[in-house]
């Protein structure tokens, strides 16, 4: 009992950093009708950051923090003004080819500079950890835990509660009858993709305290996986893209313990395909009547 309480800890915690990755994924398909295949590669450049200004410069952890989220906010915005604005009225396989040479872009870009040797990172976490019944939490699952639960709460209420927040909701229903009302499409957009890199940023900041290296392709297995919760969760759904990480990191965590290591990507895989049988929308998505 208490292997599978510490396991089941362990899939949350996973399953926070994949929910907080897949939140990038579903706000971006939910407002500009677009999947961002570099979303992962962002994780590893807040990653770098991490490493240079912690333990290269030695910048106190909250700077660090701030640089990295920083840093990715203004990735993810040039990435969306230079690659994918450009391509907002074509077709969707045009898209895809685009983003995926932004992901190589990326990667190729970080190889050359540092190389393909995985680099240590130092924990920015320094909470200790507690025992619990005789389970063991570490640090950085109760901060993991905590950042997540209190970033939804903050999302939910920036969605429902502020102009900015409406002008999404509006534009992911229909751009030009927005755009008609006086919203401003162009820099809605933006936005969304600066808040989705911010949280890949926070999401990149818990995957490296918790497993501490980091490498040109850190962002690209995560990145896929966040993917995955996103379409499980129902993508274009926020409460979806929680969902789906969660459940994700959990059924990840208790496959590798009881079932095998090697056969658990397989077995995440597998059930994305059985709920997609049973439901293509995903877990929390809904069925959309589009009039042609």
């Amino acid at each position: 009992m208490q292997q599978f309480c510490e396991q089941l800890l362990n899939g949350l915690n996973l399953g926070s950093v994949y929910a907080l990755i897949a939140l990038g994924y579903t706000m971006v398909y939910g407002i500009a009708k677009m999947l961002n295949f570099a979303h992962g590669d962002i994780i590893m450049v807040g990653a770098y950051t991490l490493l240079l200004s912690g333990s290269k410069f030695g910048l106190p952890w909250w700077a660090s923090v701030l640089l990295c989220t920083l840093i990715c906010c203004l990735l993810g915005v040039s990435i969306e003004k230079i690659a994918y604005k450009p391509l907002r009225n074509s077709s969707p396989l045009t898209v895809l080819i685009t983003a995926i040479g932004v992901s190589y872009f990326l990667q190729s870009s970080a190889l050359l500079i540092f190389g393909s040797n995985k680099q240590k990172v130092d924990s920015l976490i320094k909470i200790k950890g507690i025992t619990f019944y005789g389970i063991n939490i570490s640090g950085e699952s109760i901060v993991t835990l905590g950042v997540t639960v209190i970033i939804m709460i903050l999302l939910t209420l920036f969605i429902k509660k502020t102009k900015m927040g409406k002008a999404m909701l509006a534009v992911s229903e229909d751009k030009g009858a927005a755009q008609l009302m006086g919203v401003n499409v162009n820099a809605t957009i933006s936005v969304t993709f600066a808040i989705g890199s911010s949280l890949a940023a926070v999401a990149g900041i818990l995957y490296m305290s918790s497993y501490g290296f980091v490498g040109p392709y850190t962002g690209a297995l995560p990145g896929i996986k966040a993917f995955v919760a996103a379409v499980l969760g129902g993508i274009g759904s926020i409460p979806g893209a929680m969902l789906g990480g969660i459940l994700l990191g959990i059924i990840e965590s208790m496959a590798k313990t009881y079932i095998s290591t090697d056969l658990a990507d397989a077995i995440v895989f597998g059930i994305l395909i059985i709920v997609l049988l049973f439901r293509p929308t995903g877990l929390l998505g809904k069925k959309r009547i589009e009039k042609v």
